[in-house]
C-alpha cells in the first residue's frame, strides 16, 4: 500500500463511482479497479459496496477514509511547507465554502490569488454549513467559509464577511414596489424554507428566535436543498424567501427580483473563516488566509 493507493480509494469515495474516479485522475476504469483490489488485499476486507449506480464505503472503508483524508492532506501539506522553505509558494489547497461563499463569494477570491500565486492548485468543496464544519473536523478541509456558528469546541470561528439578509419576492409580486413590510404580512405569505443544516435557515431561526418565534410561524410551502433552487423557485412564484442579496445580485440588478427588508426582524448577519483549532495550517494555507483577510478586511466587524 502507498499514498497512490489511497488517493485513488479516496477519489473513488468521493465521486461515488469507479468510472467516475477514473475520469477525474485521467486512468481507465480497469486501472482503478486493480488498485481497488490491491488495497482490499492489503487490509484482507472490502473497503466498498455497489449500490445501484453508486459506490459507496462499507464501515471498513468510512475507518479507512477518515485516515486516508487525514494522510493525504498531511501529504499536501508537507509539499507546500517545503515549496515555501524554498522559497514558493505552490501546491494544492482544498477548502470549503457553504451554498453562498462557494457560489459567491470564494471563486472570485480564489481567481485574484492564482493570478498573483500561478502555481497553486485550489480544490473548491461546496455544502451546506453542518458539512463543511465536519469536512474540517475530518481534516478533508484545510479552512472553509460559511454562514453560521458552531458549538464544536474543535473549531475556530472568526468573522470574515458582514452580510444583511432580505425578503425577495418576484418582479410581480404585490410587495414589489415596497422597501420594506411588517414581520406579521410576512407569516401569511407563501414562504419557501432552506434545509436543515443551511446557515441562511440558521441564521433566520436566530432572527426570529430573538422575538420569541421559530420558522413554523412561517406559512411554509417549499422546502429547498440549495439557494439557487430557491432562487428559481421564487421566480417561479412557489413563495418568497430570505436570502442574502449576494446570491441574487444579477437578479436585483435586472430587476426580475426585487428585495425587501422586514420591520421588527434583524437579518443581519456574517460569513465565518472557519478553521480546526487543533490543526496547523499549511503555509498555503496561512498564505490564503492572510490574501482573505486582507480582500475583506473592510466588510467584516
Amino acid at each position: 500500500m502507498d499514498l497512490w493507493h489511497l488517493s485513488i480509494f479516496k477519489k473513488v469515495v468521493d465521486t461515488k463511482g469507479f468510472s467516475s474516479a477514473a475520469k477525474a485522475i485521467n486512468l481507465t476504469q480497469p486501472t482503478v479497479s486493480s488498485h481497488m483490489k490491491e488495497l482490499e488485499n492489503h487490509f484482507n476486507c472490502q473497503l466498498v459496496d455497489r449500490i445501484g449506480k453508486a459506490t459507496v464505503p462499507t464501515k471498513a472503508g468510512e475507518l479507512l477514509y477518515s485516515y486516508a483524508s487525514k494522510l493525504l492532506s498531511l501529504y499536501e501539506a508537507s509539499e507546500t511547507a517545503m515549496a515555501q522553505y524554498l522559497g514558493n509558494i505552490s501546491g494544492r489547497l482544498t477548502i470549503g465554502g457553504s451554498t453562498i461563499p462557494a457560489g459567491y463569494i470564494l471563486p472570485e477570491v480564489i481567481g485574484s490569488f492564482l493570478a498573483e500565486y500561478q502555481d497553486v492548485r485550489i480544490a473548491l468543496n461546496s455544502g451546506d454549513t453542518e458539512q463543511i464544519i465536519n469536512d474540517i473536523l475530518e481534516y478533508r478541509l484545510e479552512l472553509g467559509v460559511v454562514g453560521a456558528r458552531t458549538e464544536r469546541r474543535r473549531i475556530s470561528q472568526t468573522v470574515l464577511v458582514r452580510d444583511e439578509m432580505r425578503l425577495i419576492v418576484p418582479k410581480a409580486h404585490q410587495w414589489a414596489k415596497k422597501k420594506k413590510i411588517e414581520l406579521d404580512q410576512l407569516f401569511d405569505e407563501p414562504f419557501i424554507i432552506r434545509e436543515s443544516g443551511s446557515g441562511t435557515l440558521k441564521s433566520i431561526q436566530n432572527s426570529l428566535a430573538g422575538i420569541g418565534k421559530t420558522p413554523r410561524a412561517f406559512n411554509v410551502v417549499a422546502e429547498f436543498g440549495s439557494t439557487a433552487s430557491v432562487i428559481q423557485g421564487i421566480k417561479n412564484r412557489v413563495g418568497v424567501s430570505i436570502l442574502s442579496p449576494i446570491a441574487v445580485a444579477q437578479e436585483l440588478k435586472t430587476g426580475e427580483l426585487k428585495e425587501l427588508a422586514v420591520n421588527g426582524l434583524d437579518l443581519r448577519r456574517h460569513f465565518y473563516l472557519t478553521t480546526h483549532r487543533d490543526r496547523t495550517p499549511s503555509p498555503l494555507c496561512e498564505a490564503f488566509t492572510r490574501f482573505l483577510r486582507n480582500r475583506f478586511a473592510s466588510t467584516a466587524e
